[in-house]
């Protein structure tokens, strides 16, 4: 195992530990490297202030980095952010578009909100049909995790 998976897995073992200023301490430097998993990370701990000061301008950064870089979590997390107006601005339709693309790799959560979306007309027109095709996948990927 390379030093940077070492000390991936560290950060992560100390982030799920709760042990979040020890985690911010291994992770941000991953992050700055670039490293989608740690980027989440850094970002979630920002965002609600866990071993920092919440601070949403880091929060949206590094999950803006992460989503980016296709890592579902951070996806989902960033549609969540638009979905709220939790750290940005409340924008629905940026919100579906994030959602979209963390649901489009299997995130149950991202499927279900996007149906209730569909099934609403927020942040996207009103459409039955891709309500149940969203709401589908997320009963189908729901119960296909762990």
């Amino acid at each position: 195992m390379s030093e940077l998976n070492m000390e991936l897995s560290s950060g992560i073992a100390a982030f799920e530990a709760k042990e979040f200023a020890r985690a911010m301490q291994l992770l941000e430097p991953l992050a700055e490297q670039g490293d989608p998993q740690a980027q989440y990370r850094v970002a979630i701990m920002a965002q609600v202030g866990l071993g920092m000061v919440k601070n949403c301008a880091r929060a949206v950064k590094w999950m803006r980095a992460a989503a980016e870089q296709g890592f579902g979590l951070a996806q989902h997390g960033l549609g969540f952010m638009y979905f709220q107006g939790e750290c940005t601005k409340g924008d629905p339709a940026e919100a579906a578009r994030w959602f979209r693309l963390a649901a489009a790799q299997g995130m149950a959560g991202s499927q279900a909100t996007l149906a209730t979306m569909y099934e609403k007309g927020v942040g996207v027109e009103r459409d039955a049909a891709e309500a149940a095709k969203w709401r589908a996948l997320a009963e189908k990927d729901s119960c296909a995790s762990p």
